[in-house]
């Protein structure tokens, strides 16, 4: 079971094909539905899009949590318009963030013109091995078309001692259990609800040990229950009440924190150098 667990949600399935053909024919699939995932945030997801928004009092107490120091190195994997990185930057931290979407990508480099910013994917990040202190993927792993890899590449950009932050959604999630909740805006792109042990074990064979997993507790605030206008707000602010009292177990997402395992073999791991920067 955990094999065919891994199979389904890590990598393309190549049965039915042989030889240099299963190669080719996934690598063509895949670039397709890479360009397509593209296209919906650049042209949908951030279509209207101009700059980046505040830094909200819940990332800003996260960054605190992480104990975020002047000069630490800090990379944030599918980083949208920046506002975790602005969040860790306020407390002096040397930012670096790539996304799918150009659009992104633009805001980010206008907010923070110091950082280091690539357009591009999850599963090949351009960044040397044992750079950061900091890593982080927020809300944005359940989108890739390759979780699994994407996270062996956050962890070869970690150094030994990092602390790698994940946000992930949660299949258990009580108002989905009960059918009403079928997803977010983003399923048009690509979206998968794992439960908590099933990402955990993702972790696990990715070479992450979790440390913590704890409540994602961001819609408690005006801001996210006056989000769809004051008819809205009654029924939101009684979900957000909900979310403070109930288990992890029915959470709609959860924070993991984790640590690179020390170990000399993991799976897939790329033994390949890579020197500096690529822009």
């Amino acid at each position: 079971m955990r094999g065919q667990f891994l199979e389904q949600h890590c990598e393309p399935s190549s049965r039915g094909l042989s030889g240099s053909s299963t190669s080719e024919t996934l690598s063509v699939k895949k670039a397709e539905e890479q360009e397509r995932i593209r296209n919906f945030y650049d042209s949908v997801y951030y279509r209207n899009v101009t700059g980046g928004p505040g830094i909200t009092r819940h990332l800003s107490r996260l960054a605190a949590r992480l104990r975020i120091r002047p000069g630490c190195r800090v990379l944030d994997v599918a980083c949208g318009t920046g506002r975790w990185l602005l969040a860790t930057r306020q407390r002096g931290a040397a930012v670096s963030g790539i996304d799918i979407s150009a659009r992104a990508i633009e805001v980010c480099e206008r907010d923070m013109p110091e950082g280091r910013f690539a357009t591009g994917s999850a599963e090949e990040l351009p960044f040397e091995s044992d750079s950061f202190e900091v890593v982080s993927c927020l809300g944005s792993l359940e989108h890739f078309l390759d979780p699994g890899k994407a996270l062996r590449e956050m962890r070869r950009t970690a150094t030994s001692d990092a602390q790698i932050l994940l946000l992930v959604p949660n299949a258990g999630f009580l108002t989905r259990r009960l059918g009403l909740f079928r997803g977010t805006y983003q399923t048009g792109a690509r979206e998968i609800w794992l439960t908590l042990e099933q990402w955990e074990e993702m972790f696990d064979s990715s070479g992450l040990s979790v440390i913590k997993r704890w409540k994602d507790l961001h819609v408690l605030s005006m801001s996210w229950i006056l989000q769809n206008g004051w008819r809205a707000a009654p029924l939101r602010f009684m979900q957000a009440l909900a979310l403070l009292v109930w288990p992890l177990a029915w959470q709609y997402q959860v924070y993991f924190l984790c640590r690179p395992k020390h170990t000399a073999t993991i799976p897939d791991q790329p033994t390949r150098g890579r020197v500096g920067f690529v822009e």
